[in-house]
């Protein structure tokens, strides 16, 4: 339910809106509070973006002919220290005729993509928490508040084409209800209804009753909500979901992505989430995902025939069906507490200002809290992308890597190296402009590269960095994961704003005095080992350097010496920072691990060092050991079971000591032996569309046409688009999906594609050759 504003409340955003009203722009805030939902309405309000002054004749001129817009000289200017002037609209409609008027006659604009929304709360301070004090226009300030959410997981279950909704389940805590359609004794869990349209609107009722302020599911907004949407304009009943009535409102973007809108609900989707939060998985997919969080999956595990099966559930046995369904819900549920999303979604509010549902956002947490202090400074944000390019500004620097299979290898790492750059050298896109305004001082100059020079005392940036620093290490103390990778994931994408060309703040001057000063940081760190201790560092990157102490160091020393080495550099580096630039050094270097074992491999046909692919037994700090691959075949997917497999087991076996020579053998007579075919599927990833596919056609998209043929045949859709996962054999008559494959395994080509080449990466080390090895055997097949 929603309470009138009658006296101060303190709640956090749910959702915001904007609409146009006679007085002006109406801005509605939906607030969860403590004990209901609030919400607040803004009215009679401007939507503002900037331009010069040397223009603004020719914008009046521009812009003559319409309405309800004003211009207003600012004390404010741009990074080239021009004036600029103020336009404020009184209606969105004309803040989009204001826009497409003066881009098409080539007007500099400046922040105009900024929601007026958005944009009152930014100038506000306020980020998730708010405190509202009653009155025509009410006043918001930020406030410290901590939700307690009503939150619902649904799941809907639907015909193959989904054309039809067969059942609706809904889950939480003190909640769980599954929707059937069909003839049925209603129970405690489930409820019958009589036709798609009575689902649809008892849908709509359990909605209005539990009144979430959060839904979870599964590709919930480009699956569930879009039937839920499709369903009810074919059946023509409005889908009212919102706390005021209104009906869900969904819109997609010119990339495809869907997005929607609930007044004062909020849709989580569970893929997009994680993705996020930085979770990585092989794939995305429901049962995938909670067979590595949960250690169980959905109650339908014959994934091949899971759509068939549902079909038969509801027509055969709609209890089952109820239940797979509930336990869908339940899956994402628990996915959702086990990560703790939603308390990440919170911090990560707390911190930037974006919406909880905001999906990325990097560009627009950046804004949050730069353009405020930004403005208070005395500047506006510049055009988009104008900033100095064509410029000599490389990414992080990867050292060219050493091969070879070592023994007592440490990794010391640079903790958060280009955040702690930006804090050190004050690189920041205000105090490059001070830095280069002329009358500047000069004991206030910092040089950068590429002819940059910042101001040390007046800068923005690296005192925001300073905040989040500080809050990550408290974060860290009280065991706040949430908070932590919130933190680490927000302070790592401000590099990626300055080095975007496609954000407000790109400037090549920026980006290269962070990744150059990374260069020659890691290049410096890696002499000084080489030179006052007689390591070699084997490989580096970016913000990391591999030291081998040497095959005889003894193992039980290792680890002091990566304390003594991480001590020695830290005060090496801040000695070196205070002479040259008179500048604190914020650089932290870390002992991070000791691999008792590690491979640094070659480029295949080649015997130069490979970069981002390596391989090691780590050892703990209880003196446990576990096996590390980074970039291998084994962590990539579009590498078979089998391949993978074998090169972990080989791997280890070679690390520890023990016998591998067998396992090569055993391997390569059981595939042809056909005892390992399930561990020969490709698994593959259709980029584009597959009429898209005209010159080249790789194997996988080849599987997928003749998929597409079957289902064809079938009279059913084919399951494969853009961005759709393939799965398929290579045979003798070439590449064939897993639905209608029938021909013979070609086991020479998994022989030579796949088991060969993880194989010859490390045997070519131990003075073998996979080929050899094998020549026996090939000889027999």
């Amino acid at each position: 339910m929603t309470a009138p504003l009658q006296e101060s409340q303190t709640g956090f955003i749910l959702t915001r809106q904007q609409r146009d009203e006679p007085d002006g722009i109406r801005l509605t805030y939906w607030l969860r509070c403590a004990a209901d939902v609030l919400p607040v309405e803004i009215p009679a309000q401007e939507a503002v973006l900037f331009v010069l002054d040397e223009q603004i004749q020719e914008v009046q001129r521009l812009l003559a002919h319409l309405r309800g817009w004003r211009s207003a000289e600012l004390q404010l200017q741009d990074f080239n220290y021009r004036a600029v002037h103020g336009l404020y609209c009184r209606s969105l409609k004309v803040y989009r005729q204001v826009q497409e008027v003066l881009q098409l006659h080539s007007i500099t604009l400046m922040e105009e993509d900024i929601r007026h929304a958005d944009r009152y709360l930014m100038e506000r301070f306020i980020q998730g928490g708010v405190e509202v004090w009653p009155g025509v226009v009410p006043r918001l300030k930020p406030a410290d508040f901590t939700p307690r959410f009503r939150v619902l997981s649904i799941d809907l279950e639907t015909t193959l084409r989904a054309d039809q909704i067969l059942s609706a389940a809904f889950y939480a805590e003190d909640f769980q209800l599954v929707l059937m359609r069909g003839a049925g004794c209603n129970t405690e869990t489930v409820r019958y209804v009589e036709n798609e349209a009575a689902l649809l609107r008892a849908f709509i009722q359990v909605v209005t009753r539990f009144d979430p302020d959060i839904f979870i599911g599964w590709n919930v907004i480009g699956f569930d909500f879009k039937v839920l949407q499709n369903r009810a304009e074919a059946l023509r009943i409005p889908l009212k979901l919102g706390r005021d009535g209104s009906k869900l409102h969904l819109h997609q973007s010119a990339q495809g992505k869907l997005f929607s809108r609930i007044a004062g609900r909020v849709i989580l989707d569970g893929i997009d989430t994680l993705k996020g939060a930085t979770y990585q998985f092989e794939s995305f997919a429901l049962d995938n995902v909670a067979r590595e969080f949960l250690a169980r999956g959905k109650l339908i595990d014959h994934v091949e025939d899971r759509a068939g099966e549902i079909q038969r559930l509801f027509h055969e046995d709609k209890a089952a069906l109820a239940r797979y369904n509930l336990e869908d819900c339940k899956l994402v549920w628990d996915i959702f507490a086990k990560a703790d999303l939603i308390n990440y979604l919170v911090e990560r509010a707390r911190l930037t200002g974006l919406p909880i549902d905001k999906v990325g956002g990097s560009a627009t947490a950046f804004d949050n809290q730069y353009l405020p202090l930004l403005h208070r400074a005395g500047y506006v944000a510049p055009e988009y992308a104008s900033g100095m390019s064509g410029l000599s500004a490389p990414g992080g620097y990867v050292m060219d890597s050493r091969p070879g299979l070592y023994r007592q290898v440490l990794v010391l790492d640079f903790k958060s190296l280009y955040p702690s750059i930006i804090r050190t050298f004050k690189i920041d896109p205000y105090g490059l402009a001070e830095g280069l305004k002329e009358g500047s001082q000069p004991d206030d100059l910092l040089p950068g590269f590429n002819h940059a020079i910042f101001s040390r005392s007046k800068t923005i940036l690296p005192k925001l960095i300073e905040r989040l620093w500080v809050a990550r290490d408290q974060a860290k103390q009280a065991n706040n994961t949430a908070l932590s990778q919130a933190i680490k994931i927000i302070m790592n994408s401000f590099y990626g704003v300055l080095g975007s060309n496609i954000c407000r703040f790109f400037d090549q001057r920026l980006s290269s005095s962070i990744t150059l000063r990374g260069h020659e940081i890691l290049t410096r760190t890696r002499d000084i080992i080489e030179e006052q201790f007689g390591f070699k560092v084997i490989y580096g990157d970016t913000d990391s350097v591999f030291v081998w102490l040497g095959d005889d160091f003894p193992e039980e020393a290792a680890n002091a010496k990566g304390m003594e080495l991480a001590a020695f550099l830290n005060q090496w580096w801040s000695d070196q920072l205070e002479q040259r630039f008179q500048l604190q050094s914020q650089l932290e270097i870390e002992y991070e691990t000791h691999y008792c074992r590690f491979l640094m491999p070659t480029m295949r046909h080649s015997d130069k060092g490979t970069k981002k692919r390596y391989a090691g037994l780590k050892r703990n700090s209880d003196g446990s050991t576990n096996m590390v691959f980074k970039g291998l075949e084994n962590v990539r997917t579009d590498w078979t079971p089998l391949a993978r497999e074998l090169q972990e087991q080989l791997y280890e076996r070679i690390f520890r000591g023990q016998e591998w020579r067998t396992l090569i053998k055993e391997t390569v007579a059981a595939m042809h032996a056909g005892d390992l075919d399930k561990k020969l599927i490709y698994r593959k990833r259709i980029r584009q569309r597959l009429e898209q596919y005209v010159k080249n056609k790789p194997p996988h998209v080849q599987a997928g046409l003749k998929a597409e043929h079957y289902y064809q045949g079938q009279n059913l859709n084919s399951p494969y688009r853009a961005g759709s996962y393939i799965e398929y054999y290579m045979t003798v008559n070439g590449p064939e999906p897993i639905e209608c494959f029938h021909s013979p395994i070609d086991y020479q080509h998994y022989l030579d594609k796949q088991l060969e080449p993880v194989c010859e990466s490390i045997l070519m080390f131990v003075g073998e050759h996979f080929s050899a090895m094998t020549a026996p055997q090939r000889s027999l097949f």
